[in-house]
């Protein structure tokens, strides 16, 4: 039987300082019912659908250009569907902790406070059930999808004998001034934040389950000691932290 072919999709690891040049990161565990993956801690995320990168999405995008998605992610991928990677990314995050990374149209250096915040939240709920597409709901709030601020961080493929496969990548995203995810919503059943080696060592403790890519992942976070290094090494927005 040939393998399963890989569903393109995006995870964002969402950081913030910790008040000591240390840095963590926020972890979700998924509901015990849900499909895949559940139960275990995971980062936000899901797969790219079809409107991520569609032509007006893409016209709706501030901050990369597809050619410059392609050139990120050094993949054999059309530029659209690159760039679709980043966008899923931001709209995984409004989708299932609320966090946004929209500015208005005209105006990137607009603060969403000033732009209705509690309204685009309350639009959350119907984007995640389908009932909206990210492209009507940017277009009628007159704002643009801001990927400037996600840097790519790795890149997985689920092996071959899982009957379910996804094609990865991996995002880093400073968390945006003034906004505070949400601990619970319809994929997380609670939530936290942790550093990612106290994540590891709860992982070894056997009350932390966690699936291979996110170990990886958390790994290759351990090797960045403090905030100041993991911020110039990405060059995450400074102007956009708590």
């Amino acid at each position: 039987m040939a393998p399963a072919t890989p569903h393109p999709a995006s995870t964002v690891v969402l950081v913030r300082p910790d008040g000591s040049d240390g840095f963590e990161i926020y972890m979700n565990r998924r509901p015990d019912q849900m499909d895949t993956y559940a139960g275990v801690y995971v980062f936000p995320g899901g797969r790219v659908e079809q409107n991520d990168w569609s032509e007006e999405m893409l016209g709706l995008t501030l901050g990369l250009t597809p050619l410059e998605a392609q050139a990120a992610l050094a993949a054999e991928l059309q530029p659209e569907l690159c760039l679709g990677h980043w966008v899923a990314a931001v709209r995984e995050l409004f989708e299932e902790i609320g966090i946004l990374f929209f500015v208005a149209k005209g105006d990137a250096s607009s603060q969403l406070a000033q732009r209705g915040y509690a309204r685009l939240l309350e639009k959350r709920s119907p984007l995640q059930r389908g009932e909206i597409a990210l492209p009507a709901l940017l277009a009628s709030e007159e704002m643009l999808c801001d990927v400037a601020s996600l840097a790519y961080f790795y890149h997985r493929v689920t092996p071959e004998h899982y009957p379910v496969r996804f094609d990865t990548r991996f995002y880093l995203a400073a968390l945006p001034q003034g906004q505070v995810p949400l601990h619970a919503s319809e994929e997380v059943s609670e939530s936290l934040w942790v550093s990612p080696q106290d994540a590891l060592h709860r992982f070894e403790g056997g009350k932390f389950p966690m699936m291979p890519p996110t170990l990886t992942v958390l790994r290759g976070l351990v090797a960045y000691s403090t905030w100041t290094a993991l911020r110039a090494q990405f060059k995450l927005d400074g102007t956009r932290q708590k």
